[in-house]
C-alpha cells in the first residue's frame, strides 16, 4: 500500500484530534465532576460552515473573527472544547468576585484544554486557541456548555496560527 502525503496528513490529524479529547476528558477535575464537552470537526464542509458563521459574527464581536476564520478554513481540522457548570454547592468567598461553581468550571476548561494542546504539541501538530471558535461552535448549536473554545489544527510546512495578518471586516 503506498499513502500520499495528505491522506497521511488527514489520518495523522484524526488520530491526534481523538487523542486530544481523550486528554481533555481524562483531565483532573475539581470535585472530580466531569463537566467537559467535546467535538471534532474534520469534515471540509462543516469546517467552511464554522468559517462562515465566524465571519458573520465579525460585525459583531470584532475582526478578529474574520482572521480566525481565514485560519480554519486552512486548517485540518477543529477540535472544540466545552465547560458547563455544575452545581457543587461551593461557599464562595464575597472577594472572590465570580460563584465558586463557575470558577472550577472554567479552571477546569482550562485544565482540559491544556492537557489537548499538549498532545498536539508532542505529536508535532500545529494548533492555537481561539475564543472565536468557541463562540460561532455554540452559534451552530455543537455544543451546549456555556464556556467553549476551539482548538484548531494544522500539519504544513509552516504554523498558520503565527504570523497572522488582521483582516479588515469589510468582504
Amino acid at each position: 500500500m503506498v499513502v500520499g502525503r495528505e491522506e497521511a496528513i488527514r489520518e495523522a490529524v484524526r488520530t491526534v484530534a481523538s487523542l486530544m479529547v481523550a486528554a481533555a476528558v481524562t483531565a483532573p477535575k475539581a470535585k472530580g465532576v466531569d463537566n467537559i464537552e467535546v467535538v471534532v470537526i474534520d469534515d471540509r464542509d462543516e469546517l467552511l460552515k464554522l468559517a462562515e458563521k465566524m465571519d458573520e459574527l465579525a460585525s459583531v464581536y470584532g475582526s478578529f473573527f474574520s482572521r480566525d476564520a481565514d485560519c480554519v478554513r486552512r486548517s485540518d481540522a477543529v477540535v472544540v472544547i466545552g465547560a458547563w457548570v455544575p452545581k457543587l454547592s461551593l461557599k464562595t468567598p464575597p472577594e472572590y468576585g465570580v460563584d465558586a461553581d463557575t470558577a472550577m468550571a472554567l479552571i477546569n476548561l482550562g485544565i482540559a484544554l491544556g492537557s489537548a494542546v499538549k498532545v498536539a504539541s508532542m505529536l508535532n501538530v500545529d494548533t492555537r486557541i481561539m475564543f472565536s471558535i468557541g463562540v460561532a461552535a455554540r452559534a451552530l448549536g455543537l455544543l451546549r456548555s456555556p464556556y467553549v473554545l476551539g482548538v484548531p489544527l494544522s500539519v504544513k510546512g509552516k504554523n498558520i496560527y503565527f504570523d497572522r495578518k488582521p483582516r479588515s471586516s469589510a468582504r
